[in-house]
């Protein structure tokens, strides 16, 4: 038992105090009216890229919950359209949003993180079955969002890449939510298909696969490390990588 509880220690709770510890001297904003939410200028002008493209982004909430987690929204262009349409889900009025921010938007002042785009005929061929899962998000009413333990923004992102498990993306380790299942107790393949997953109403599990690494989940608290994209995962870090890029192209 002292060593199972030394485990735990070390492997969620000490790199959350040690990001707490940097957390406390960063400069964050104070509140929503006060936080950036312009472009951060990763992508082009939709009429100068003419190409299809499909990506999913992340950045850092606001206030303590910056501490450990993220919000991921999904950004979608079909070939030749002259916008780009994102799509978010949030926790006041209709939860599912429609270009409710830029498509690149800082989230609370964050500048996002790239974690999966695809181009070109990968994407063509993708859009439309992102779109249909979008169109189908069983928690798109008023009143369905709940921030912890889901539905939220994270689940609903990870609901359309588990129906379109060939994206072969996965959501950070931080993105809390995204285990969150309406199964509640779940036993069998990872969103991906490449694996096997545990989940306990999201709050605790266990899950192994080539796309999605090894995840420990206590209370939402994720640990583990990825083989494919070398990288390990810290509660409050997300993924520290190991190689220079770790975003999911095709």
């Amino acid at each position: 038992m002292k060593l199972i509880l030394l485990l735990i220690l070390c492997l969620f709770f000490v790199p959350l105090a040690a990001r707490a510890a940097l957390f406390a001297f960063e400069d964050r904003p104070s509140s929503w009216n006060k936080a950036d939410w312009t472009s951060a200028g990763l992508l082009p002008k939709a009429a100068d890229y003419k190409d299809a493209r499909l990506m999913v982004l992340a950045g850092r909430t606001g206030g303590v919950k910056g501490l450990f987690a993220v919000h991921s929204w999904i950004v979608v262009k079909r070939e030749g359209a002259d916008s780009w349409n994102r799509f978010d889900v949030v926790g006041w009025g209709n939860p599912v949003r429609r270009n409710g921010w830029a498509a690149d938007g800082r989230w609370y002042g964050d500048n996002p993180v790239v974690v999966l785009d695809l181009k070109g005929a990968a994407a063509a061929a993708a859009i439309p079955k992102v779109e249909a899962a979008i169109a189908a998000y069983r928690h798109a009413k008023a009143g369905d969002y709940r921030i912890w333990p889901g539905p939220n923004s994270n689940t609903f992102v990870a609901s359309v890449l588990r129906a379109v498990p060939e994206l072969g993306g996965t959501l950070l380790p931080n993105a809390v939510g995204k285990d969150f299942r309406d199964e509640g107790f779940y036993v069998g393949l990872t969103d991906s298909g490449t694996g096997v997953e545990l989940s306990l109403w999201g709050l605790m599990g266990f899950k192994a696969g080539w796309v999605e690494g090894v995840e420990l989940n206590l209370f939402t608290l994720v640990t583990g490390i990825d083989f494919r994209r070398p990288a390990i995962k810290l509660p409050g870090f997300g993924r520290v990588d190991l190689l220079s890029t770790a975003v999911v192209t095709r």
